[in-house]
């Protein structure tokens, strides 16, 4: 990097560092190392000459300045930051406006106009295209959120989204197309999924709902009731986990304690002068294949299966949400009858509710099992000790 580019950057860290406010959580100082890292890509890509490279990295690091001083038309402001320091520092006025050029091309409606206009409008869209694309957006979401005092649902945010990828923004160099345009296109997918989810389960304001037949029964979830399903399933999801990872730590420890004493302690039995440490060593052992035998069962699949036919079905008396009951259906069997589901709430809150029930008896049985494996290994290892002390008092003695 030369010194020019070294000391604008200086310039622009503590610009930012000094009046920008800890609420742009999206364009910040961060933002703008990004879009002059993605810039010097596409330069490279596109082998734009060494004089032009330049005035295009100056343009990055001051695209965003004027974030520091207003957010309506922040653009102007940033071309006006970037006139007044190349002017104290005697850059020509040619020379001058045509980095203005550049740092206005990043207004959202303008279309460039050449080369190097191309590179850095598609430089400053550079994160259409990342995998971290999520993440980054909710930062923007939040950053208007707190500047604006604009509150968008997940709902209207994607909604945003997908018309921002679909009528406004485009890539316009090759290099940008090669190198982003499918991550982007990826991106516009998990964007059209999530409107399509937030649809499914009915969580949409009010002005969004789409339009019904005339004889649509659909009725959409409230969302409250929704909200109380997905977070007692995430909580018996959690519970699951919990009871698993415990039970494979006493697998663990066990298999552990047994792999040592089956190693060390039972070759030497056989010796007479160590035959006090049989009791002890058949107590310990026995008590961790028993911990281990009620730890696989905690941890077994226990997975029930309803019978139904096709009467059931129609009859709404089957619990589709669950696996063990519709997997023997056909495609389009399960197809219709889901559909059937979501048109009627009262079938889809019995079928969640259900679900959630069978999950409860799940996690009972784990539970139960999971205490009366602690209960064994704790006893087991009390009496071991206590067997273990009195073999050794009593050969002693």
């Amino acid at each position: 990097m030369n010194q020019l580019l070294l000391n604008i950057e200086n310039y622009v860290f503590n610009l930012f560092k000094d009046n920008l406010s800890l609420d742009f959580t999206y364009h910040n100082f961060m933002h703008t190392v990004k879009v002059v890292e993605a810039i010097k890509t596409l330069c490279a890509e596109e082998e734009i000459s060494t004089d032009l490279q330049e005035k295009l990295l100056i343009a990055g690091w001051f695209h965003d300045t004027g974030y520091t001083k207003i957010v309506q038309g922040h653009e102007n402001e940033s071309a006006n930051i970037a006139k007044q320091y190349l002017t104290e520092h005697s850059f020509d006025e040619n020379y001058i406006n045509e980095i203005q050029d550049y740092i206005l091309i990043t207004t959202i409606n303008r279309a460039p106009k050449n080369i190097g206009e191309a590179i850095v409008k598609d430089a400053d869209n550079y994160h259409l295209g990342q995998v971290e694309y999520p993440k980054i957006s909710e930062l923007l979401r939040d950053e208007i959120s707190k500047i604006c005092k604009k509150e968008f649902s997940d709902y209207e945010w994607h909604l945003e989204n997908r018309n921002f990828f679909l009528k406004v923004h485009h890539f316009y160099t090759d290099s940008a197309k090669k190198l982003w345009q499918k991550g982007k296109e990826e991106n516009l997918i998990y964007t059209q999924n999530k409107i399509k989810e937030i649809e499914l389960i009915g969580d949409i304001p009010n002005k969004y709902e789409l339009k019904k037949k005339k004889n649509d029964k659909i009725q959409q979830p409230e969302r409250g009731v929704d909200t109380l399903f997905r977070v007692t399933l995430n909580n018996h999801t959690r519970l699951s986990d919990i009871a698993d990872s415990k039970a494979n730590i006493l697998l663990s420890v066990n298999a552990i304690v047994i792999s040592i004493a089956l190693s060390t302690l039972v070759p030497k039995l056989g010796s007479p002068k160590n035959e006090y440490l049989l009791l002890p060593s058949i107590v310990m052992l026995l008590s961790s294949v028993v911990s281990i035998v009620f730890a696989i069962l905690a941890t077994k699949p226990n997975v029930t299966y309803e019978s139904f036919n096709e009467e059931d079905v129609k009859n709404k008396k089957v619990n589709l949400l669950f696996f063990g009951n519709f997997y023997q259906m056909s495609l389009d069997a399960y197809e219709e009858a889901m559909q059937e589901l979501m048109k009627d709430r009262d079938y889809l809150y019995n079928s969640m509710t259900r679900d959630l029930y069978y999950l409860g008896k799940v996690l009972e049985r784990k539970y139960r099992l999971l205490s009366i494996t602690y209960t064994i290994f704790m006893i087991g290892t009390i009496l071991s000790v206590l067997t273990f002390a009195y073999a050794m008092i009593t050969n002693v003695a």
